[in-house]
This record gives structure tokens, sequence and C-alpha cells, in this order.
């Protein structure tokens, strides 16, 4: 990579978002791979990568991340082993350490047929080991001890040697033990001396207790001496030690040549588990900067919806909307300092950098990038007093090694362009180096004060102007992005609310000239017609969104009550199936009791007994028939009210006990109605006039059949899943009256689970109804938390 792409990638600050990557990375290697990453220029590996970061990014939501500790780097050590060398305990356990973290990853990675996803090849390319990692774990405790399981040979041999140690500390404690030594030893302990058991003995009595003198204390008062009875023993003990130590030798060998045979696999797996890492790695900073994945196009343009600076603080940036290659080519950003511009500038280039290295873009869904070959650009005080550099030299550096690389994949970046010179000069020079840029088909951001180059982009197709808000009252920029708008520097007015002279204002305002100046008022208009039509623009949203949920709660009302009105519906005609199949059977054991009389009839008064029969019949009959016509509607008189409704009048719809307002009368005769907080249209035949009405005589009461219909409708159970709560009880209010009417004991209302609100309403319903004993909540079995069994009085 040339010294100028270097450059522009320090420049738009993207090795810092690395740094940011590489803080999320578990292992050394992919901390190190993560801060060398580079723009990729190939689609489909952008694709690729972005795809394995929202895999990542998903896996992540569900499952968390994969366990990658003690992911380390065993190539030279594997390499020895190759050699025919001996691992040391250390790299043994650090070996498996590597095959336990493959194991664990590629567990981590199963999934089912219809789940996979872009990491799959990944996971299923591990090679897991779980003979060597055992071995391994097996034969190392840690890195000081070699299991006695290690193999048969070791465990005979310290078996032996825990043997040949007892039966010397046995000789030495007999010797501490006995009261003819005590005054020969200068302490009742034994002790160890080069690897052998020793006594400690005064100097004075060395000649009382045979044996081989190991040391000498400091002072010459002590020495320690090995008694000719522990010597066998110690000799013993020293011999299998030495076997030992050949032992583990062999053990060490024999796993460091097993480990070579595996190096192949072992290294694999810990390229694809660095790769993993680094790819989990860039979805949890996704997933903290709150980014989304863009699209991804060779051609056209960039579209960033809501993007924000990933080095600034989320609480506090905020966010550009902005899009450059579809409508025009070049974006000319202009604004007061502080405003905003240079930011901006940045964000397009580093987002752009960010998606060719695979990484997600802190914007909203929508973003699309496009891969460039160079993303070039020249910000910052580029001066530089060791190479006599002025700032408009330093810059005029960079654009001439930007222009000779500019091409049709290319992006340039321009901040304060043609600045540092006579305006004048600097403003067309600018002009010119835009012009030679887009010759070349490159892509152009630039940021300036030249009014120039405010009115080149007003008058060259496919240059757009851009600007950053700036409040003056505050004095503060908004840091909004306004495309298509020509940007102020709002010297004057800054100047002003800082406190310079009025008069010195006048005089700096008479030094512009009369073009200059009817154009800064220009844009001063254009930036207030803007702010009106915003504001018309936010309450016209606001109005529509409110119309748009009157309009969903209306449709909503109207089809809780088109659904009450059915299963009202439906519950009758079931009642009336039941009615029929009662009377039915009922007309049937009669009809089986006449026939027995028949039978039975010997004498005139079964006669008589036979003709009460038949007029029972006749009258059950009649009144099975009766009740087997489809029950109707009870006709209530068709209502006319005294006079017109009128707007401001109060109506009652029918079966809705709240009362509604008359805020319209519509051209076709209906009537627009609020109740509550909700409006609705409806035909004004269909309500009733509550102010001045007529009086609507009740229906007389019914008695005798009528009643036994009414408590036969009464069914053990009530749905009301589906209605609000106002409508809910009043349905239940009913359903308690009939109930009790139909003498039932206890009933069951089926409301659903649900958010709870309308089990609340029935409860309500049923604390303050004087009808209801108890009530309680479902048991299993029962429909649980869905349904409330009452106890009627």
């Amino acid at each position: 990579m040339s010294e100028l792409l270097e450059k522009s990638l320090r420049t738009l600050e993207l090795p810092r978002v690395l740094e940011k990557l590489a803080q999320k990375a578990v292992s050394e290697e992919a901390k190190e791979r993560s801060l060398q990453l580079k723009p990729l220029t190939g689609r489909q590996a952008v694709v690729r990568l972005l795809e394995e970061t929202d895999a990542a990014k998903a896996r992540l939501g569900l499952h968390g991340a994969p366990p990658f500790s003690g992911v380390k780097d065993m190539a030279p050590a594997l390499h020895r082993a190759e050699q025919g060398g001996m691992l040391n305990t250390r790299e043994l356990l650090d070996i498996a350490a590597l095959l336990t973290a493959s194991r664990r990853v590629a567990e981590y990675g199963i999934r089912r047929q219809e789940d996979r996803d872009a990491l799959d090849g990944l996971f299923s390319a591990l090679h897991t080991n779980r003979y060597l990692e055992d071995m391994i774990r097996s034969a190392i405790m840690d890195e000081e001890t070699i299991a006695d399981a290690a193999s048969p040979e070791l465990a005979d041999i310290r078996r032996k040697m825990r043997a040949a140690a007892s039966k010397g500390r046995q000789i030495l404690q007999r010797i501490i033990s006995s009261p003819s030594y005590a005054k020969i030893l200068q302490e009742a302990l034994i002790t160890q001396r080069d690897g052998r058991f020793v006594v400690p003995v005064k100097a004075e009595h060395r000649a009382e207790l045979p044996g081989l003198i190991h040391d000498v204390s400091s002072s010459g008062a002590t020495l320690f001496i090995e008694p000719m009875g522990a010597v066998q023993a110690n000799n013993e003990l020293k011999e299998l030690q030495a076997r030992e130590e050949k032992e583990i030798e062999r053990i060490l060998m024999t796993l460091s040549a097993a480990c070579a045979g595996a190096q192949a696999n072992i290294l694999s797996d810990y390229g694809v588990m660095v790769r993993l890492d680094m790819i989990f790695a860039r979805a949890q900073l996704s997933y903290d900067m709150k980014g989304c994945c863009p699209g991804v196009r060779e051609t056209g343009g960039v579209t960033l919806r809501h993007a924000r600076h990933p080095l600034l603080d989320p609480a506090k940036a905020v966010p550009v909307s902005l899009s450059l290659g579809e409508e025009f080519d070049t974006l000319i950003i202009t604004g007061p300092n502080t405003g905003g511009k240079t930011v901006a500038l940045k964000t397009l280039g580093l987002l752009c950098l960010m998606a060719q290295c695979g990484l997600h873009l802190p914007a909203d869904d929508g973003s699309t990038v496009r891969i460039f070959r160079h993303i070039l650009a020249d910000i910052g005080d580029e001066q530089s007093i060791e190479q006599s550099l002025s700032t408009f030299s330093a810059h005029t550096s960079n654009i001439v090694e930007i222009l000779e690389r500019a091409d049709g994949d290319s992006l340039l970046l321009f901040d304060e362009l043609g600045a540092g010179t006579d305006p004048v000069e600097g403003a067309a020079l600018a002009i010119a180096i835009i012009q030679h840029a887009r010759a070349r088909g490159a892509l152009i951001a630039a940021t300036t004060h030249y009014a120039e180059l405010k009115t080149f982009a007003m008058t060259t197709p496919g240059v757009e102007n851009a600007s950053c808000e700036f409040d003056v009252q505050t004095l503060r920029p908004t840091y909004r992005l306004l495309i298509g708008i020509p940007g102020k520097s709002n010297a004057f007015a800054i100047a002003r609310r800082l406190g310079l002279a009025e008069e010195i204002l006048t005089d700096a305002r008479a030094q512009i000239g009369t073009n200059d100046l009817r154009f800064e008022d220009v844009l001063t208009r254009l930036e207030e017609k803007r702010q009106t039509l915003e504001e018309a623009q936010t309450r016209a949203d606001q109005l529509r969104r409110q119309r748009e949920e009157d309009a969903a709660k209306a449709r909503s009302f109207r089809e809780q009550m088109e659904r009450a009105r059915d299963n009202a519906r439906s519950k009758g005609e079931a009642d009336a199936r039941r009615i029929v199949r009662q009377a039915q059977q009922k007309a049937e054991e009669i009809f089986a009791e006449l026939e027995e009389l028949r039978r039975h009839q010997t004498q005139q008064a079964n006669y008589q007994a036979l003709n009460d029969a038949r007029a029972t019949v006749r009258r059950h009959l009649k009144e099975a028939e009766a009740e087997l016509r489809p029950p109707q509607e009870a006709q209530e008189p068709v209502y006319t009210p005294g006079r017109p409704i009128e707007p401001g009048d109060r109506v009652e719809l029918p079966g809705v006990k709240m009362p509604a307002q008359v805020l319209a009368v519509n051209g076709d005769g209906t009537l627009l109605l609020q109740a509550g907080k909700m409006k609705m249209t409806i035909r004004a035949a269909e309500v009733r006039l509550l102010e001045g009405r007529e009086a609507v005589k009740e229906p007389p009461r019914t008695t005798g059949a009528a009643t036994v219909r009414l408590q036969s409708r009464a069914a053990s159970e009530l749905d009301i899943r589906g209605l609000e709560t106002l409508e809910a009880e009043s349905v239940v209010e009913n359903y308690l009256d009939a109930a009790m009417m139909a003498k039932l004991g206890t009933v069951t209302i089926i409301h659903g689970k649900g958010t709870g609100a309308l089990r609340q309403a029935v409860h309500a319903v049923l604390k303050r109804s004087r009808r209801v004993k108890s009530f309680r909540l479902g048991r299993y079995g029962e429909g649980e938390a869905g349904v409330t069994i009452v106890e009627l009085k």
C-alpha cells in the first residue's frame, strides 16, 4: 500500500477504529491481525466478510461468544517436536489448551441444517483431537508435576520410591526416638541433604554415630550424618529417582511425538480459531456501535442513513444522512467553522473504509456503500517547518498526489479546498481541481467557505450544495447536514453575539460587494424558508400520524362490535339447536309412555289416562314447535328524532353505553362522531338523539315460555376474548343476570392471558356484583390464568 493511501487511512482515523476492534478479540494473534486490517477492493470478498460479521452477530445474540481462551500460537514448539525435540510440560499444556479450545469452539458451532449460515464452513473445518488432549492432561498434572498414571512404569517406580523412602525414614525414626542417641543429636528431626535422608549430630559426638557426613552447619557445631543403616535405603531411593527422571523424559518424548504427528491439524485449527476470533470481535464491535450491515455495490454511489462517527460519544453525536454518486458526483459542504463539515467528510470516508474491512456501520438500515480502489483524503493542517512547507503548499502537495491517482474507482475528500492563499485565486483553483477530478470519474466531497464554490455548485450539473446548520441565537452548531442548501459562515452574526460594536459591523458590511451581499441575503431568505417549510412538514407529519392512529382505532372498534354481534348470533343458534334436541328427546320419551299405556289399557279408566297423556303430548309438542322456530331479534319500533341532528348534539350508539358527540353532518347524511378520544363516521339511522328525544316504550315483559327461553340461553361458559374492556364489562354484567335466572351455580368466563387488562376488568366487575359469591382463576386443566371460575349466590 502506498504512502499516500496509508496517510489517508490515518487521516480518516481507521487505525483508531481498528484499536477498538482489537480490544474485542481474545487471542493475541487475532488482536495483531485486527490492527493490521486493510480495506479490500473486491466486492465478493467484502460481501463475504460482512456476511460473516452478520452471522456472528446473530449467534452472539442467541448463544453468546465462543470460548476462545487457550488459543495460542504453538507453531515454534510443534516445529521443534517435528525435528525430534522434546517439549516441556508448559508447552504440552499449552497444546492441550489449544486442543480444548478447538473442541469447545467446534461444539459451539454445531447447528441444525435449516439454521446454516456463513460461519458453518469455518466451524466444520475444525479437527478436534480429544484423544491427544486427554493423553496430555492425564499425564501432566501441572507445569511441575507428572502424574503417576502417565505410564505403568512410572507408577511402579514411584511406588518403590515411596517404599524405599519409608524404609529409610523408619531407620532414622528409630535413631531419633531412641534415648541412647538423645544426647548426641542436635535436634530430634530428619532432614535431607543432596537428596539423602540425614540426622543432625553434635560435632563432638560424631564418632558415636557411624555414617556418612553430607553437610556441616555454618557454625561447625552440627554435622548432618547419614547413618550406615540408612545408606542402603537411600542408595536404592537414588537409583529409583534416576529411573523416574528417565521415564519422565520418555513420557515427554512420546507426547511430543504425538503432537508432532498432529501438527498439521493443530496449526490448521489455530488459524481457523484466530479467524473466528476476529469475526466475533467484529460482531461485538457492531453490537457496541449499534451497527448495521450495509449494502455493497461495485458501481453507483454511497448512501448513508443517520450515520454516526464511530469515535464520537454516541450520546452526543448527531447523525448525518448523505448520498453521493447517484444524482450528483460532487458534494460541496459549506457552513461556519466547528459546524460539523469536517466530521461529515470524515464520516463518509471512514464508513466506506470500515465496510471494506468487513465492519458493520454505525448507521441505520438501508445504508449502501460502493467499493473504492482509492479513498484519498486531504484533511487538516499539513504545514511543516522541517520541509519549509506552508499550509497552502502542504495541501497542494497532497492534492497533486491525489489527482495523479484519481480514477473512476476513487473517492476524493478535500477539507477547505483552496484555503491558505488569496481567496479569488484559491476559489478558482478549487473549481479547476474539482473539474479535473470529475473528468477522471472520481466521486468528490469537499468543504469550503468560498461563495464562488457555492455558485459553482448551483450552476453546474452533477454538483450539489450541502450545509451544516448553525443556530445563530445560541452560537452553537446543530451538526445537521442539509443536502441541496448552501451554507453561510455567519461571521457577522457571531461577531454581533460576541459583542463587536455595531458600527464596526456596518463598516464591514459596506466592504462587501453588492453581488456578494445580495447572494448572502438570498441564502438567508432560503434558510428562513427552509426552516418554515420544515416546521410545517413536521406538523403535517404529526397530524398524519394522529389521523392514521384514529382511523386504526375506529377500524378496531368496528371490528370488535361486529365480532361481538357475530358471537351473540352464533351463541343464539347453538342454544336453539340445544332446545330442539331437548324437545325431540322429551317427545320420544312421552311417545314411549303412550305406547306402554296402549298395550296395558284394559279398562275405561285406562282410556281416560290415554286421553290425558295425548293432551299432554300435544301441549309439549306445541311448546317444542314454538321453540323450534329460529329466535328472532326483538324488533324495536323505528326511531325518528324529533328534529334533525346537528353538530354539537349528543347521541347514543345501539349496544354501546358511551355517549358520543356529533362533530359534523356530512353531505351524504352520515355523521362524524367523537366518543372519548375516538372518532368514527356512522349513518344517522343507527344512532339515537339523547337531548329532546322521543320516549321509546319498553317492550312488554315476557313471562312463561319467554322466561324459559331466557333461562335456557344462559350457557355455563362465556368467551369474551378479543373484546375491548368497556364492551367486555357490559357483556359480563348481562351474562351474570342470565346465569342467575338460569339458576347456574358455577360459570366460567374465558378472557385469555394476553396483557391481563381484560382479566382485570372482569375481576373488577365480579368484585362489585352482588350476584357473585366468589371467583378464582382456573387451575391446571381448566385454562389456568386464561379463565375465571365464578360461583354465584
